[in-house]
């Protein structure tokens, strides 16, 4: 991909996963930085309450940071973040970095700047040649309000760890009628969002699909990402 300076860079979306008080220690991290891309949304984590006293921690809020940077800024900043916040501590919190396919221009444009400052710094790392490559995925799923927990239950079963909930709302465009497929639409979701190993994806995404798939009440709907790189809760230093 080509900015307007001639230049060639890639980009990558980074995504953390954390306590809000750590997510505002992030957000200053990544405008000292010059991230210009951030966005913030709630989530809530899915431990239950008696795993949090085990772990001595006061609630299961959560914030999730997604910032775009270019790929040779991206690996400096993934470590800057697990080290300042202290990511390997029990509990904390999670960051990885997931590839684009592809970004407007205007986004280019405003990544210009930090890729120039760190051009360079990506000289040696090695381009991926294939999905076999990435070591940890993304799991998303979304469902009808109030079927988080199934999922959880289903997925944990199939060897995952945890996840977190983010509550959104479901948008159908002018002249989509869901009814024709036989669905009906609940307005409310919920997304589950999964980190697992490469290898327990597809036995998590069938576990949720038999317990929470289309055809159930749950309504659901799952997806995976590959992700390039994670730090945090016990993940390489």
């Amino acid at each position: 991909m080509e900015a307007s300076t001639g230049k060639s860079f890639s980009l990558r979306a980074m995504m953390l996963i954390a306590s809000p008080k750590l997510a505002d220690k992030a957000e200053g991290l990544f405008h000292e930085s010059g991230v210009p891309v951030l966005h913030r949304v709630h989530a809530v984590g899915t431990a239950s309450s008696q795993m949090m006293d085990i772990l001595g921690l006061g609630s299961i809020d959560k914030s999730m940071l997604i910032a775009l940077l270019p790929t040779c800024a991206a690996d400096g900043m993934l470590r800057t973040v697990y080290k300042k916040l202290q990511l390997n501590q029990p509990g904390s919190g999670i960051v990885c970095t997931l590839p684009l396919a592809g970004a407007n221009a205007l986004l280019f444009r405003m990544m210009e700047p930090m890729a120039e400052e760190n051009a360079g710094k990506d000289a040696k790392r090695k381009e991926e040649t294939g999905m076999t490559e990435w070591k940890h995925m993304l799991i998303a799923a979304v469902v009808n309000q109030g079927y988080s927990e199934q999922v959880m239950d289903a997925a944990r079963a199939a060897g995952a760890a945890g996840g977190s909930v983010i509550h959104s709302r479901h948008i159908v465009g002018d002249g989509v009628d869901m009814s024709f497929w036989g669905l009906t639409v609940q307005e409310e979701k919920e997304m589950i969002l999964i980190i697992a190993d490469r290898e327990k994806k597809l036995p998590i995404m069938k576990a949720i699909g038999e317990a929470c798939g289309m055809r159930t009440e749950a309504q659901g709907l799952v997806v995976s990402l590959p992700i390039e790189s994670v730090l945090g809760l016990g993940e390489v230093e």
